[in-house]
Order: C-alpha cells, then sequence, then structure tokens
C-alpha cells in the first residue's frame, strides 16, 4: 500500500511537472508572437511614415542664373534713360499650401550702368540691383511637367557704386516698390530635383538716384527670364 501510494505521487508530481512546462511552452510561444506582431505592425508604419513624407515634399529650394533687361525711359528732361543689359543670380523658396498653390520668396542681384541722356545734362550711374519680393505660385502637374504662374509684390534696391562707372557721386540709394508677375516650367529629373525655367517680370518706378536731372516720373518693366534647379525637401 505504502508502494501504491508513492507511485501514485510520483504519478501526480510528474504530471504537474508537465503542465508546468507545456504552460511555460505556451506563454512563451504567445509572447513570442505578439512581439513578432508588433515589430512587424511597427515597421509597416515607419515605411507609411517614411513614404508619405517623401510624397508630400512641401518645400524646395531654388538657385538660377538669370537676364536681366529693360527698355528706354522718356519722361520729363530725360530722352532716354537707357540700361544696359546684364546677368544676375536669383535665389528662392517656397512652400507649398496645397499640391497647388504656393508661397514664395525671392532674392535677386545684379550690376548693370544705367545712363541718363537729357538737354541740359548726361550722365551714368554703374548700379546694383537687388530684389527681395514674395509671391503666390499657382501650379499644376502634367507627369514630369509642372507649368505655373506666379504674382506679387516686393522692392528693388538700386544702389550706386561710386566708381569710374558713375558720372555723379552724388547718387543716393533707390528702393522702388513694384508688382512681380510670371510664369514658368518645372522639369521633374527625380523626386528630389526639378530644372525650372521661368520668365519674370518687375513693375516699377525708373530710379533716379536723388539727382533732379535724372527724374523721369515714368514706370517700367525690368524683363528677368532665368534658368536653375530646385531642390525639394
Amino acid at each position: 500500500m505504502a508502494t501504491e501510494r508513492r507511485t501514485t505521487r510520483w504519478h501526480f508530481v510528474f504530471g504537474t511537472a508537465d503542465t508546468y512546462r507545456g504552460k511555460v511552452c505556451s506563454i512563451g510561444e504567445g509572447v513570442s508572437l505578439r512581439m513578432k506582431k508588433m515589430m512587424l505592425l511597427g515597421a509597416l508604419l515607419l515605411g507609411f511614415v517614411a513614404a508619405g513624407h517623401a510624397q508630400e515634399s512641401r518645400q524646395d529650394a531654388s538657385i538660377s542664373f538669370q537676364g536681366v533687361t529693360a527698355p528706354n525711359v522718356n519722361g520729363l528732361g530725360v530722352f532716354p534713360m537707357n540700361s544696359t543689359n546684364t546677368g544676375g543670380a536669383l535665389a528662392s523658396y517656397r512652400y507649398m499650401l496645397t499640391p497647388r498653390s504656393a508661397l514664395e520668396l525671392n532674392y535677386s542681384f545684379a550690376q548693370n550702368t544705367i545712363y541718363y541722356n537729357n538737354v541740359s545734362y548726361g550722365g551714368k550711374v554703374h548700379s546694383r540691383q537687388q530684389e527681395i519680393t514674395g509671391a503666390y505660385v499657382y501650379s499644376r502637374t502634367y507627369g514630369r511637367y509642372n507649368p505655373f504662374l506666379q504674382a506679387g509684390i516686393g522692392g528693388m534696391i538700386f544702389t550706386p557704386i561710386k566708381d569710374n562707372g558713375t558720372s555723379n557721386l552724388d547718387t543716393k540709394q533707390n528702393t522702388n516698390i513694384g508688382a512681380l508677375f510670371g510664369g514658368g516650367l518645372a522639369y521633374e529629373i527625380s523626386p528630389s530635383f526639378d530644372i525650372r525655367v521661368e520668365y519674370r517680370g518687375f513693375a516699377t518706378k525708373a530710379p533716379d538716384f536723388g539727382v533732379s536731372t535724372f527724374k523721369t516720373n515714368r514706370y517700367y518693366v525690368i524683363s528677368m527670364p532665368a534658368i536653375g534647379i530646385a531642390y525639394h525637401f
């Protein structure tokens, strides 16, 4: 009888150990499966975030070479005011409000010589020309091509360079407010870069550099065609 009770006890102990090990294995497998599911879910979320970031690039910065040309201006005693053609640099930052609408900030720089011809006195000014403008940009997308239109306001700063290219050393800096308008085409060469070709015009008052004999009281349009590259981020 004692032997039978011992055998029964040992069977009971073995049965409890097997059951415990089975439960441990079952719990371990469940935890491992949940961890795998969580890791897979995390990887999918990271992938969606990365894809969304790549598709929703809302900003770009561009650098361009631009030409600068302006028509002759006749007014008061000046016949005409003539500006030499030149080249310069344009830097722009664009922020997309929607897939079709954006706000843009521009800064451009160029140097040229402006000649004033009148009956009593003629002169010339070697001038540094700087543009600071803000604009609204409307664009469309056709595959890799993105045509756009823009309109805005800003200032054109005409600063006399007092060297041999300036005949009157009493000239002063002019900051003339005006309107920016234009349009262009961007061609996407990769998800991050595009080539941008555009025409930009700036309508403003002709500068006189604070010299009465240079005054025309006329408005004119400075034409600034540009080509450059933009980086999206």
